[in-house]
């Protein structure tokens, strides 16, 4: 049964992952550009064009399907050139990928904040060290089950969809994967924060916040986005942006290519 389990799984996986046509107004960003503004621990989201891209967007209820993690120069010597991202893909399992794989697809990078030289190499060390196990195909099966046009799903259900994986500790999801890495340094992303009485003997009458892990089979690509410990990178402006060197359509140009400034 687990043989076949596999072989179904796998079909169903390539099925799903065949690109489909989406019309969208976001701009993907350019590669270089892109990887400009990079850093090691760096998570990449994604919006997939995929059947099963459309299933996460829509039961997360965010724009991102997917998640890589982006070790840097970490794989040199280990895979092949311009390898840069740890991902858990549905066909591949976990590996590594290169910018190109990411290539016309919008995206957007979320910042660790704060996060140590020491702990993003044992964040990074961690994804790498799990190149080769399998995915979760359990959670295929679960996610397929929901790609109807009208899924009878209350909105509250929903995130605990994602979680109806095998819970093999050998196999993973995009979002799971990268969850466990930040978890092994116990760096938060969207812990279950409690109150109770502070532990300071000088003020018996404070409150403090206790943070509870969240399981990590419970984490979609959309909470590095939403994460309050995670900061947005936007390429636009990380290099400098001037909003006066945009030129538009109805702006008109002298035959030099110059501006025409107004009178005043």
């Amino acid at each position: 049964m687990g043989f076949l389990f596999n072989r179904v799984g796998r079909w169903l996986g390539r099925a799903l992952t065949r690109p489909a046509h989406v019309h969208t107004l976001s701009q993907p960003t350019p590669a270089g550009i892109l990887l400009s503004c990079l850093r090691p621990g760096d998570v990449l989201l994604i919006e997939g064009h995929s059947r099963i891209s459309t299933a996460i967007k829509y039961l997360t209820q965010s724009t991102w399907s997917h998640a890589a993690l982006y070790v840097g120069d970490a794989l040199q010597g280990r895979a092949p050139d311009g390898h840069c991202f740890v991902e858990a893909d549905i066909v591949g399992g976990v590996r590594s990928v290169g910018i190109e794989e990411f290539a016309g697809l919008h995206s957007r990078i979320c910042r660790p904040s704060g996060l140590t030289d020491e702990d993003c190499r044992r964040v990074v060390t961690y994804a790498i060290e799990r190149i080769g196990y399998q995915y979760d195909l359990r959670n295929v099966f679960d996610l397929a089950r929901y790609l109807l046009p009208t899924p009878p799903v209350p909105q509250r259900f929903r995130r605990r969809m994602l979680a109806l994986g095998s819970g093999d500790p050998t196999r993973a999801i995009c979002s799971t994967l990268i969850a466990q890495a930040f978890q092994s340094v116990r760096y938060p992303i969207l812990p279950v924060v409690t109150q109770g009485p502070s532990r300071d003997a000088m003020c018996a009458d404070c409150i403090e916040e206790i943070l509870h892990v969240r399981h990590h089979s419970l984490f979609a690509p959309r909470d590095f986005d939403v994460s309050p410990y995670f900061a947005v990178v936007k390429p636009t402006l990380a290099h400098g942006f001037d909003y006066r060197s945009l030129r538009w359509e109805d702006e008109p140009v002298t035959h030099d290519n110059t501006r025409i400034e107004e009178e005043a």
